[in-house]
Protein backbone atom coordinates (compact mmCIF):
# COMPACT_ATOMS: atom_id res chain seq x y z
CA UNK A 1 0.00 0.00 0.00
CA UNK A 2 1.45 3.50 -0.73
CA UNK A 3 2.64 5.56 2.02
CA UNK A 4 3.66 9.25 3.32
CA UNK A 5 7.24 9.23 3.41
CA UNK A 6 8.75 10.24 6.88
CA UNK A 7 11.35 12.76 5.65
CA UNK A 8 9.85 15.79 4.42
CA UNK A 9 6.47 16.97 2.85
CA UNK A 10 7.44 17.40 -0.60
CA UNK A 11 8.63 13.91 -1.26
CA UNK A 12 5.91 12.14 -3.37
CA UNK A 13 4.40 8.74 -1.95
CA UNK A 14 6.24 5.31 -2.97
CA UNK A 15 5.44 1.94 -1.99
CA UNK A 16 6.59 -0.18 1.00
CA UNK A 17 6.67 -3.58 1.51
CA UNK A 18 4.26 -5.10 3.75
CA UNK A 19 3.83 -8.46 5.50
CA UNK A 20 2.02 -10.19 2.72
CA UNK A 21 4.06 -8.45 -0.40
CA UNK A 22 7.17 -10.56 2.00
CA UNK A 23 5.32 -13.66 1.11
CA UNK A 24 5.35 -13.33 -2.72
CA UNK A 25 7.68 -15.56 -4.96
CA UNK A 26 10.91 -13.16 -6.20
CA UNK A 27 11.09 -15.69 -9.28
CA UNK A 28 9.09 -14.90 -12.55
CA UNK A 29 7.24 -17.60 -13.82
CA UNK A 30 9.49 -19.49 -16.33
CA UNK A 31 8.72 -18.65 -20.07
CA UNK A 32 9.46 -21.64 -22.57
CA UNK A 33 11.79 -20.64 -25.19
CA UNK A 34 12.72 -22.52 -28.56
CA UNK A 35 15.89 -24.40 -28.26
CA UNK A 36 18.75 -22.86 -29.24
CA UNK A 37 20.37 -25.23 -31.82
CA UNK A 38 16.88 -26.21 -32.94
CA UNK A 39 15.77 -22.19 -33.51
CA UNK A 40 19.16 -21.50 -35.29
CA UNK A 41 17.94 -23.13 -38.47
CA UNK A 42 14.61 -21.38 -38.65
CA UNK A 43 13.30 -17.50 -38.35
CA UNK A 44 10.24 -19.64 -35.64
CA UNK A 45 9.18 -17.18 -32.68
CA UNK A 46 11.62 -17.91 -29.71
CA UNK A 47 9.45 -17.06 -26.95
CA UNK A 48 6.28 -19.15 -27.01
CA UNK A 49 4.00 -17.33 -24.38
CA UNK A 50 2.44 -17.55 -21.27
CA UNK A 51 -0.36 -20.37 -21.49
CA UNK A 52 -3.27 -19.28 -18.80
CA UNK A 53 -1.95 -20.53 -15.87
CA UNK A 54 1.89 -19.29 -16.09
CA UNK A 55 -0.15 -15.68 -16.75
CA UNK A 56 -2.00 -15.61 -13.55
CA UNK A 57 0.65 -16.79 -11.73
CA UNK A 58 2.85 -14.62 -12.75
CA UNK A 59 0.42 -11.32 -12.21
CA UNK A 60 -0.20 -12.85 -8.70
CA UNK A 61 3.44 -11.73 -8.25
CA UNK A 62 2.56 -7.92 -9.05
CA UNK A 63 2.19 -5.66 -5.79
CA UNK A 64 0.47 -3.22 -7.54
CA UNK A 65 2.87 -0.10 -6.63
CA UNK A 66 2.80 1.58 -10.26
CA UNK A 67 5.67 2.73 -9.97
CA UNK A 68 6.01 0.67 -13.75
CA UNK A 69 3.33 3.18 -15.16
CA UNK A 70 5.43 6.29 -14.54
CA UNK A 71 8.11 4.72 -16.09
CA UNK A 72 6.64 3.54 -19.26
CA UNK A 73 6.54 6.64 -21.87
CA UNK A 74 3.12 5.77 -22.72
CA UNK A 75 1.65 5.60 -19.22
CA UNK A 76 0.47 2.28 -19.69
CA UNK A 77 -2.36 1.22 -17.23
CA UNK A 78 0.15 -1.71 -15.74
CA UNK A 79 -1.13 -2.89 -12.48
CA UNK A 80 -5.12 -2.88 -13.85
CA UNK A 81 -4.12 -5.10 -16.82
CA UNK A 82 -1.84 -7.06 -14.49
CA UNK A 83 -4.57 -7.41 -11.88
CA UNK A 84 -7.07 -8.08 -15.25
CA UNK A 85 -5.24 -11.31 -16.16
CA UNK A 86 -4.79 -12.30 -12.37
CA UNK A 87 -8.80 -12.40 -12.06
CA UNK A 88 -8.70 -14.46 -15.52
CA UNK A 89 -10.76 -11.05 -17.18
CA UNK A 90 -9.33 -10.84 -20.85
CA UNK A 91 -11.92 -8.21 -21.80
CA UNK A 92 -11.38 -5.99 -19.35
CA UNK A 93 -7.43 -6.45 -19.73
CA UNK A 94 -7.80 -5.47 -23.27
CA UNK A 95 -9.97 -2.44 -22.68
CA UNK A 96 -6.79 -1.00 -20.02
CA UNK A 97 -4.57 -1.89 -22.68
CA UNK A 98 -5.91 -0.19 -25.71
CA UNK A 99 -6.62 2.74 -23.56
CA UNK A 100 -2.81 3.60 -23.82
CA UNK A 101 -1.02 1.44 -26.47
CA UNK A 102 -2.60 0.81 -30.03
CA UNK A 103 0.22 -1.26 -30.59
CA UNK A 104 0.40 -3.71 -27.71
CA UNK A 105 1.08 -6.81 -29.89
CA UNK A 106 4.34 -5.68 -31.30
CA UNK A 107 5.31 -4.11 -27.93
CA UNK A 108 4.38 -7.25 -25.95
CA UNK A 109 7.30 -8.63 -27.91
CA UNK A 110 10.18 -6.43 -28.88
CA UNK A 111 9.40 -3.29 -26.11
CA UNK A 112 12.81 -2.04 -24.06
CA UNK A 113 10.36 -3.03 -21.38
CA UNK A 114 11.88 -0.05 -19.05
CA UNK A 115 9.17 -0.71 -16.75
CA UNK A 116 10.33 -3.48 -15.69
CA UNK A 117 13.82 -1.92 -14.55
CA UNK A 118 11.53 0.06 -12.50
CA UNK A 119 9.46 -3.13 -10.91
CA UNK A 120 9.60 -2.60 -7.21
CA UNK A 121 9.70 -6.84 -7.58
CA UNK A 122 13.26 -6.18 -9.05
CA UNK A 123 14.52 -4.70 -5.48
CA UNK A 124 13.96 -8.23 -3.93
CA UNK A 125 13.86 -10.10 -7.03
CA UNK A 126 13.12 -10.47 -10.71
CA UNK A 127 10.86 -7.75 -11.88
CA UNK A 128 7.14 -9.01 -12.97
CA UNK A 129 7.26 -10.35 -16.75
CA UNK A 130 5.05 -7.18 -17.94
CA UNK A 131 5.81 -7.03 -21.45
CA UNK A 132 5.01 -10.93 -21.84
CA UNK A 133 2.19 -10.36 -19.99
CA UNK A 134 1.03 -7.95 -21.88
CA UNK A 135 1.58 -10.38 -25.19
CA UNK A 136 -0.58 -12.74 -23.56
CA UNK A 137 -3.77 -10.56 -23.45
CA UNK A 138 -3.16 -9.89 -27.14
CA UNK A 139 -2.19 -13.36 -28.15
CA UNK A 140 -5.32 -14.89 -26.09
CA UNK A 141 -7.71 -12.58 -27.19
CA UNK A 142 -10.53 -14.42 -29.22
CA UNK A 143 -11.87 -11.54 -31.84
CA UNK A 144 -15.08 -11.28 -30.54
CA UNK A 145 -13.95 -9.70 -27.40
CA UNK A 146 -11.51 -8.29 -29.40
CA UNK A 147 -13.97 -6.17 -30.91
CA UNK A 148 -16.63 -6.37 -28.05
CA UNK A 149 -14.14 -4.69 -25.60
CA UNK A 150 -12.63 -1.94 -27.54
CA UNK A 151 -14.27 -1.63 -30.95
CA UNK A 152 -16.76 1.62 -29.49
CA UNK A 153 -17.29 5.02 -30.66
CA UNK A 154 -15.33 7.27 -28.19
CA UNK A 155 -15.49 10.63 -29.94
CA UNK A 156 -18.02 12.29 -31.87
CA UNK A 157 -16.81 13.24 -35.82
CA UNK A 158 -14.66 16.18 -36.19
CA UNK A 159 -14.47 18.07 -39.37
CA UNK A 160 -10.89 17.91 -40.07
CA UNK A 161 -8.41 15.56 -41.75
CA UNK A 162 -4.96 15.25 -40.88
CA UNK A 163 -2.52 13.75 -43.04
CA UNK A 164 0.44 11.05 -41.29
CA UNK A 165 3.52 10.60 -43.70
CA UNK A 166 4.90 7.02 -42.28
CA UNK A 167 3.14 3.66 -41.25
CA UNK A 168 5.82 2.98 -38.59
CA UNK A 169 5.09 3.32 -34.80
CA UNK A 170 4.70 7.05 -34.22
CA UNK A 171 2.90 7.18 -37.23
CA UNK A 172 0.78 4.68 -36.24
CA UNK A 173 0.57 5.99 -32.68
CA UNK A 174 -1.08 9.19 -33.81
CA UNK A 175 -3.27 7.65 -35.98
CA UNK A 176 -4.95 5.68 -33.78
CA UNK A 177 -5.21 8.62 -31.49
CA UNK A 178 -6.45 11.15 -33.62
CA UNK A 179 -8.91 8.56 -35.76
CA UNK A 180 -10.67 8.04 -31.77
CA UNK A 181 -10.42 11.83 -31.27
CA UNK A 182 -12.98 11.62 -34.07
CA UNK A 183 -10.69 13.39 -36.59
CA UNK A 184 -10.61 11.82 -41.21
CA UNK A 185 -6.92 10.15 -40.95
CA UNK A 186 -4.99 9.52 -44.16
CA UNK A 187 -1.30 7.52 -43.40
CA UNK A 188 0.71 7.30 -46.48
CA UNK A 189 3.31 4.62 -47.07
CA UNK A 190 6.03 4.45 -49.45
CA UNK A 191 6.42 0.23 -49.12
CA UNK A 192 3.91 -2.19 -49.90
CA UNK A 193 2.92 -3.20 -46.38
CA UNK A 194 2.86 -0.92 -42.91
CA UNK A 195 4.61 -0.97 -39.66
CA UNK A 196 7.55 0.68 -41.03
CA UNK A 197 11.10 -0.80 -39.40
CA UNK A 198 8.24 -3.65 -37.46
CA UNK A 199 7.72 -5.16 -40.46
CA UNK A 200 11.03 -4.76 -42.77
CA UNK A 201 13.98 -4.27 -39.97
CA UNK A 202 13.00 -6.85 -37.23
CA UNK A 203 13.33 -10.48 -37.92
CA UNK A 204 10.42 -12.89 -37.21
CA UNK A 205 12.06 -14.76 -34.32
CA UNK A 206 11.29 -11.77 -32.69
CA UNK A 207 8.50 -10.38 -34.30
CA UNK A 208 6.31 -12.20 -36.48
CA UNK A 209 3.88 -10.81 -39.16
CA UNK A 210 0.72 -12.41 -37.34
CA UNK A 211 1.13 -10.07 -34.62
CA UNK A 212 2.26 -6.74 -36.65
CA UNK A 213 -1.17 -7.93 -38.50
CA UNK A 214 -3.31 -8.06 -35.85
CA UNK A 215 -2.42 -4.78 -34.67
CA UNK A 216 -2.50 -2.25 -37.49
CA UNK A 217 -5.70 -4.50 -38.74
CA UNK A 218 -7.24 -3.03 -35.85
CA UNK A 219 -6.47 0.36 -36.38
CA UNK A 220 -7.60 0.10 -39.72
CA UNK A 221 -11.08 -1.06 -38.59
CA UNK A 222 -11.83 1.67 -36.56
CA UNK A 223 -11.06 3.95 -39.73
CA UNK A 224 -7.92 4.42 -40.24
CA UNK A 225 -7.14 4.79 -44.19
CA UNK A 226 -3.78 3.20 -44.99
CA UNK A 227 -2.67 4.25 -48.57
CA UNK A 228 0.58 1.81 -49.35
CA UNK A 229 2.90 2.10 -52.72
CA UNK A 230 2.93 5.93 -52.07
CA UNK A 231 5.48 8.00 -51.13
CA UNK A 232 5.46 11.35 -50.59
CA UNK A 233 7.44 13.57 -52.46
CA UNK A 234 7.09 11.66 -55.54
CA UNK A 235 3.44 10.46 -55.80
CA UNK A 236 1.98 13.07 -53.65
CA UNK A 237 3.89 16.48 -52.79
CA UNK A 238 4.38 18.13 -49.25
CA UNK A 239 3.04 21.15 -50.54
CA UNK A 240 -0.40 18.80 -51.58
CA UNK A 241 -0.66 17.83 -47.98
CA UNK A 242 -0.58 20.96 -46.36
CA UNK A 243 -2.92 22.02 -48.85
CA UNK A 244 -5.31 19.29 -49.02
CA UNK A 245 -5.41 18.65 -45.19
CA UNK A 246 -5.92 20.76 -42.05
CA UNK A 247 -2.65 19.53 -40.01
CA UNK A 248 0.31 16.91 -41.28
CA UNK A 249 2.54 14.55 -39.26
CA UNK A 250 5.88 13.43 -40.14
CA UNK A 251 6.85 10.05 -38.56
CA UNK A 252 9.09 8.16 -41.40
CA UNK A 253 12.29 6.95 -39.07
CA UNK A 254 15.48 6.71 -40.13
CA UNK A 255 15.90 3.99 -42.53
CA UNK A 256 19.25 5.32 -44.06
CA UNK A 257 22.13 3.42 -43.29
CA UNK A 258 25.35 5.23 -41.61
CA UNK A 259 28.42 3.71 -43.35
CA UNK A 260 31.96 3.46 -42.31
CA UNK A 261 34.57 5.77 -43.54
CA UNK A 262 37.60 3.42 -43.25
CA UNK A 263 39.87 2.08 -45.44
CA UNK A 264 38.17 -1.01 -47.55
CA UNK A 265 34.40 0.32 -46.67
CA UNK A 266 33.65 0.77 -50.35
CA UNK A 267 33.82 -2.80 -51.29
CA UNK A 268 30.76 -4.91 -52.25
CA UNK A 269 30.73 -7.72 -49.03
CA UNK A 270 30.45 -4.43 -46.92
CA UNK A 271 26.71 -4.53 -46.47
CA UNK A 272 24.50 -1.87 -44.58
CA UNK A 273 22.06 -3.27 -41.82
CA UNK A 274 19.11 -2.30 -43.27
CA UNK A 275 19.78 -3.19 -47.03
CA UNK A 276 20.39 -6.64 -45.73
CA UNK A 277 17.68 -7.03 -42.73
CA UNK A 278 14.58 -5.96 -45.34
CA UNK A 279 15.82 -8.83 -47.40
CA UNK A 280 15.69 -11.48 -44.70
CA UNK A 281 11.89 -10.47 -43.79
CA UNK A 282 11.05 -11.03 -47.94
CA UNK A 283 12.90 -14.72 -47.13
CA UNK A 284 10.44 -15.56 -44.08
CA UNK A 285 7.67 -14.14 -46.17
CA UNK A 286 8.73 -16.70 -49.26
CA UNK A 287 8.90 -13.45 -51.58
CA UNK A 288 12.78 -14.39 -51.88
CA UNK A 289 14.91 -17.75 -51.98
CA UNK A 290 17.83 -18.56 -50.06
CA UNK A 291 20.17 -18.17 -52.71
CA UNK A 292 18.75 -14.40 -53.54
CA UNK A 293 20.41 -13.49 -50.11
CA UNK A 294 24.41 -13.06 -50.57
CA UNK A 295 26.00 -14.55 -47.39
CA UNK A 296 29.14 -15.97 -46.68
CA UNK A 297 30.15 -18.92 -44.62
CA UNK A 298 31.97 -16.45 -42.47
CA UNK A 299 30.92 -12.80 -41.41
CA UNK A 300 31.79 -10.00 -39.21
CA UNK A 301 29.61 -7.89 -37.80
CA UNK A 302 30.04 -4.26 -36.41
CA UNK A 303 27.82 -2.43 -34.00
CA UNK A 304 26.40 -2.82 -30.22
CA UNK A 305 22.52 -2.51 -30.65
CA UNK A 306 19.74 -4.33 -31.14
CA UNK A 307 20.03 -3.96 -35.32
CA UNK A 308 23.54 -5.44 -34.91
CA UNK A 309 22.30 -8.53 -33.02
CA UNK A 310 19.35 -8.97 -35.49
CA UNK A 311 22.01 -9.12 -38.44
CA UNK A 312 23.89 -11.43 -36.65
CA UNK A 313 21.53 -13.72 -35.71
CA UNK A 314 19.62 -13.81 -38.91
CA UNK A 315 23.09 -14.44 -40.79
CA UNK A 316 23.83 -17.01 -38.43
CA UNK A 317 20.49 -18.77 -39.52
CA UNK A 318 21.05 -18.07 -42.86
CA UNK A 319 24.34 -19.81 -42.99
CA UNK A 320 22.73 -22.73 -41.12
CA UNK A 321 20.09 -23.18 -43.58
CA UNK A 322 22.90 -22.85 -46.69
CA UNK A 323 26.09 -24.24 -45.34
CA UNK A 324 25.17 -25.88 -42.04
CA UNK A 325 27.07 -24.66 -39.64
CA UNK A 326 27.72 -21.07 -38.59
CA UNK A 327 30.48 -18.32 -38.27
CA UNK A 328 29.33 -14.99 -36.86
CA UNK A 329 31.60 -12.64 -35.15
CA UNK A 330 30.22 -9.13 -33.69
CA UNK A 331 32.57 -6.27 -32.77
CA UNK A 332 31.41 -3.09 -30.52
CA UNK A 333 33.31 -0.01 -29.52
CA UNK A 334 31.74 -0.63 -26.29
CA UNK A 335 32.90 -3.33 -23.95
CA UNK A 336 30.51 -6.31 -23.41
CA UNK A 337 28.98 -4.54 -20.34
CA UNK A 338 28.24 -1.37 -22.11
CA UNK A 339 26.61 -2.62 -25.13
CA UNK A 340 23.70 -0.79 -25.93
CA UNK A 341 21.98 -4.12 -27.02
CA UNK A 342 19.21 -5.12 -24.41
CA UNK A 343 20.51 -8.37 -21.97
CA UNK A 344 17.76 -11.07 -23.99
CA UNK A 345 19.89 -10.08 -27.28
CA UNK A 346 23.79 -10.57 -25.75
CA UNK A 347 22.07 -14.09 -23.60
CA UNK A 348 20.61 -15.09 -26.86
CA UNK A 349 22.90 -14.26 -29.03
CA UNK A 350 25.82 -16.24 -27.14
CA UNK A 351 23.53 -19.39 -26.91
CA UNK A 352 23.57 -19.38 -30.85
CA UNK A 353 26.87 -19.07 -31.08
CA UNK A 354 28.31 -15.78 -31.95
CA UNK A 355 31.77 -14.73 -31.40
CA UNK A 356 32.17 -11.40 -29.21
CA UNK A 357 34.92 -8.99 -29.87
CA UNK A 358 33.55 -6.30 -27.80
CA UNK A 359 35.55 -2.97 -27.25
CA UNK A 360 37.49 -2.45 -30.38
CA UNK A 361 37.19 -0.08 -33.17
CA UNK A 362 37.45 -0.96 -36.84
CA UNK A 363 40.33 0.57 -38.53
CA UNK A 364 40.77 -1.49 -41.85
CA UNK A 365 38.76 -3.83 -43.91
CA UNK A 366 41.63 -6.55 -45.12
CA UNK A 367 41.37 -6.95 -48.84
CA UNK A 368 43.61 -10.13 -50.41
CA UNK A 369 43.04 -10.04 -54.42
CA UNK A 370 39.70 -8.17 -54.61
CA UNK A 371 38.03 -10.42 -51.70
CA UNK A 372 37.53 -9.51 -48.22
CA UNK A 373 39.37 -11.68 -45.48
CA UNK A 374 38.88 -10.00 -42.15
CA UNK A 375 38.95 -6.77 -40.25
CA UNK A 376 41.50 -4.99 -38.59
CA UNK A 377 40.46 -3.60 -35.12
CA UNK A 378 42.42 -1.70 -32.75
CA UNK A 379 41.32 -1.91 -28.94
CA UNK A 380 38.79 1.29 -28.24
CA UNK A 381 40.12 3.15 -25.06
CA UNK A 382 36.81 5.50 -24.90
CA UNK A 383 33.93 5.90 -26.95
CA UNK A 384 32.99 9.78 -26.05
CA UNK A 385 35.24 12.68 -24.90
CA UNK A 386 34.91 14.47 -21.43
CA UNK A 387 32.81 16.70 -23.15
CA UNK A 388 29.97 14.07 -23.83
CA UNK A 389 30.46 14.04 -27.85
CA UNK A 390 31.12 10.96 -30.02
CA UNK A 391 34.77 10.90 -30.17
CA UNK A 392 36.51 7.14 -29.62
CA UNK A 393 39.90 6.62 -28.91
CA UNK A 394 42.11 3.93 -29.94
CA UNK A 395 45.29 1.87 -28.77
CA UNK A 396 46.79 1.17 -31.59
CA UNK A 397 49.21 -1.20 -30.20
CA UNK A 398 46.65 -3.50 -29.24
CA UNK A 399 44.89 -4.76 -32.47
CA UNK A 400 43.94 -7.78 -33.97
CA UNK A 401 42.21 -8.87 -37.16
CA UNK A 402 39.54 -10.82 -37.39
CA UNK A 403 38.62 -13.21 -39.53
CA UNK A 404 35.46 -12.73 -42.39
CA UNK A 405 34.46 -12.75 -46.24
CA UNK A 406 31.69 -10.59 -45.60
CA UNK A 407 30.95 -7.40 -43.40
CA UNK A 408 27.80 -5.99 -41.98
CA UNK A 409 27.57 -2.53 -40.64
CA UNK A 410 25.33 -1.03 -38.06
CA UNK A 411 26.81 1.64 -36.80
CA UNK A 412 23.02 3.76 -36.65
CA UNK A 413 20.57 4.57 -38.97
CA UNK A 414 19.86 8.18 -40.41
CA UNK A 415 16.63 10.04 -41.98
CA UNK A 416 15.69 10.42 -45.43
CA UNK A 417 14.43 14.35 -45.75
CA UNK A 418 14.38 14.34 -49.28
CA UNK A 419 10.85 14.42 -49.33
CA UNK A 420 10.76 17.74 -47.74
CA UNK A 421 10.54 20.53 -50.40
CA UNK A 422 13.71 23.38 -49.75
CA UNK A 423 10.89 26.20 -48.95
CA UNK A 424 10.30 24.40 -46.23
CA UNK A 425 13.29 22.52 -45.01
CA UNK A 426 14.35 26.20 -44.70
CA UNK A 427 11.23 26.36 -41.49
CA UNK A 428 12.84 23.25 -40.10
CA UNK A 429 15.55 23.47 -37.44
CA UNK A 430 17.87 19.86 -37.72
CA UNK A 431 20.26 18.69 -35.48
CA UNK A 432 22.50 15.61 -35.68
CA UNK A 433 19.57 14.38 -37.89
CA UNK A 434 16.63 15.07 -35.85
CA UNK A 435 13.85 17.77 -35.99
CA UNK A 436 13.89 20.37 -33.60
CA UNK A 437 10.08 20.75 -32.42
CA UNK A 438 8.17 21.45 -28.68
CA UNK A 439 7.09 18.84 -26.47
CA UNK A 440 3.84 17.60 -28.34
CA UNK A 441 6.30 17.79 -31.40
CA UNK A 442 4.89 21.18 -33.12
CA UNK A 443 7.24 22.77 -35.49
CA UNK A 444 7.56 26.38 -34.37
CA UNK A 445 7.64 27.98 -38.40
CA UNK A 446 5.34 25.82 -39.67
CA UNK A 447 2.52 25.21 -36.91
CA UNK A 448 0.51 23.01 -39.46
CA UNK A 449 3.59 20.39 -39.21
CA UNK A 450 3.94 18.03 -36.32
CA UNK A 451 6.81 15.04 -36.21
CA UNK A 452 7.24 12.07 -33.99
CA UNK A 453 9.34 8.82 -33.71
CA UNK A 454 12.98 8.24 -35.45
CA UNK A 455 13.42 11.97 -36.66
CA UNK A 456 12.54 13.40 -33.51
CA UNK A 457 13.67 11.26 -30.30
CA UNK A 458 15.16 8.62 -32.01
CA UNK A 459 14.51 5.05 -32.51
CA UNK A 460 13.07 3.38 -29.95
CA UNK A 461 9.64 1.52 -30.37
CA UNK A 462 7.80 2.44 -27.07
CA UNK A 463 8.82 6.17 -27.29
CA UNK A 464 7.37 6.36 -31.10
CA UNK A 465 3.88 5.32 -29.83
CA UNK A 466 4.53 7.84 -27.27
CA UNK A 467 5.50 10.55 -29.77
CA UNK A 468 2.05 9.73 -31.57
CA UNK A 469 -0.35 10.27 -28.71
CA UNK A 470 1.03 13.39 -27.78
CA UNK A 471 1.37 15.13 -31.42
CA UNK A 472 -2.24 13.48 -31.58
CA UNK A 473 -3.25 16.01 -28.33
CA UNK A 474 -0.78 18.91 -29.64
CA UNK A 475 -2.92 18.43 -33.20
CA UNK A 476 -5.96 18.47 -32.03
CA UNK A 477 -5.14 21.80 -29.61
CA UNK A 478 -3.86 23.06 -32.75
CA UNK A 479 -7.07 22.49 -34.45
CA UNK A 480 -9.63 23.30 -31.78
CA UNK A 481 -7.68 27.28 -31.57
CA UNK A 482 -7.75 27.63 -35.25
CA UNK A 483 -11.19 26.89 -35.81
CA UNK A 484 -11.98 28.80 -32.72
CA UNK A 485 -9.89 31.93 -34.17
CA UNK A 486 -11.81 31.12 -37.68
CA UNK A 487 -15.19 31.25 -35.98
CA UNK A 488 -13.99 34.48 -34.25
CA UNK A 489 -13.36 36.42 -37.43
CA UNK A 490 -16.61 34.91 -39.35
CA UNK A 491 -18.51 36.59 -36.58
CA UNK A 492 -16.44 39.76 -37.00
CA UNK A 493 -17.14 39.44 -40.87
CA UNK A 494 -20.91 39.23 -40.15
CA UNK A 495 -20.81 42.25 -37.84
CA UNK A 496 -19.08 44.54 -39.70
CA UNK A 497 -21.63 43.64 -42.34
CA UNK A 498 -24.56 44.36 -40.32
CA UNK A 499 -23.02 47.54 -38.68
CA UNK A 500 -22.64 49.37 -41.88
CA UNK A 501 -24.57 52.28 -40.74
CA UNK A 502 -23.02 52.56 -37.03
CA UNK A 503 -19.32 52.64 -35.63
CA UNK A 504 -17.56 49.44 -36.02
CA UNK A 505 -15.08 49.91 -33.37
CA UNK A 506 -18.03 51.05 -30.84
CA UNK A 507 -20.21 47.90 -32.23
CA UNK A 508 -17.40 44.83 -31.84
CA UNK A 509 -16.54 46.74 -28.34
CA UNK A 510 -20.07 46.98 -27.43
CA UNK A 511 -20.10 42.91 -28.09
CA UNK A 512 -16.99 41.70 -26.19
CA UNK A 513 -14.95 41.18 -28.94
CA UNK A 514 -11.57 42.02 -29.22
Amino acid sequence: MPEKALFGENVEEGWVKDEVSDLLDLERVYMEHEDPEERKSSFIEIVRGYSKDYAKQEAARCVECGVCTSSCPVQMHIPAYIKAIWEDDIEGALRQVYESNPLPGVCGRICTHNCETACSIAVRGEAIAIRWLKRYIIDSAPNDIYQKAISEPVSEIIDASVAVVGAGPAGLGAAYYLKVMGYKVDVFEELPQAGGVMRYGIPAYRLPDSAIDKDINFIKSIGVNIKLNTRVGKDITMEQLEKEYDAVFLGTGFFKARKLNIPGCEHENVVGAMDFLPQVREFERGNLKLEDIHVEKSVVVIGGGDVAFDVARSATRLQMLKYGKTDVKLTSLENQEELPASEDELIEGAEEGIEFFCGNGPQEVMITKGEITGLRLWQCLCVFDEEGRFNPKFDKECEQVITGKQIFVSIGQSPDYDYIPKGLQDKIEISRGKIKANDFGQVEKAKWLFVGGDIFRGPDLISGVADGHRSAQGIDEYLYKKSKKQKSNDTLKEMRNAAKHTTPELTLRQKGIK
